[in-house]
């Protein structure tokens, strides 16, 4: 919007997690993160949202929240591919720690400014699009690893896991920042290069920590 049709970024606004529509549409409580680089539209954009069962968060990191959000449905495609091979709980906290460690090297690459990255529109979105059933993306991820294809994946679902267009957009614009980003990779290589992956999680397993 602002390169595009000129919006001043100050006039811009991002609606983020951590939630699932499915539960805001059951009215259980929800925390949603309101981005503005305007402090007084971001207050005014989350009193808009804020009910009974919506609690809101301000912050000034358009570009960090959006970047965020974008690659944990990554993050959650790897961890049902993890899944859907059999790892267990113990090896998804490792990946999911790790994970967001992966996300801070790229939002501090691409747009560096003070954040805490254990904030609930960055830790608390990965968190729960990891782990939730409602996450089309670790659903999708987890068809993968039990063998689906990724044509058969989407077909079954009817639904679009959009880390599977995110993960070749990180790529591409890794290729200028290098960032070292190892679960990215295997999920890109799987999905997009083909490649085992069962292999590609054997892989990773060893540069995790």
């Amino acid at each position: 919007m602002h390169k595009v049709i000129d919006i001043p970024y100050e006039k811009v606004g991002v609606i983020t997690g951590p939630c699932h529509a499915e539960e805001v549409a059951l009215e259980k409580l929800s925390y949603l993160t309101v981005a503005c680089h305007d402090h007084i539209t971001s207050r005014k954009m989350a009193s808009l949202l804020t009910c009974r069962y919506i609690r809101t968060v301000e912050s000034d990191d358009i570009f960090g929240t959006e970047y965020a959000a974008v690659l944990k449905n990554v993050m959650a495609i790897a961890s049902g591919i993890c899944h859907g091979l059999g790892y267990g709980d113990n090896f998804q906290a490792v990946l999911i720690s790790n994970a967001i460690r992966e996300i801070k090297r790229f939002v501090d690459a691409i747009y560096p400014i003070q954040r805490d990255i254990n904030d609930s529109a960055y830790l608390g979105d990965l968190l729960v699009t990891a782990y939730s059933q409602f996450s089309r993306n670790r659903t999708f991820g987890s068809m993968i690893g039990k063998g689906y294809s990724v044509k058969s994946a989407q077909l079954e679902m009817n639904m679009i896991a959009e880390g599977y267009y995110a993960v070749a957009c990180i790529h591409e614009i890794n290729k200028e920042l290098m960032a070292d980003l190892p679960i990215c990779s295997a999920v890109y290589n799987v999905l997009l290069r083909k490649t085992s992956a069962r292999l590609e999680m054997k892989l990773l397993t060893d540069k995790l920590t």
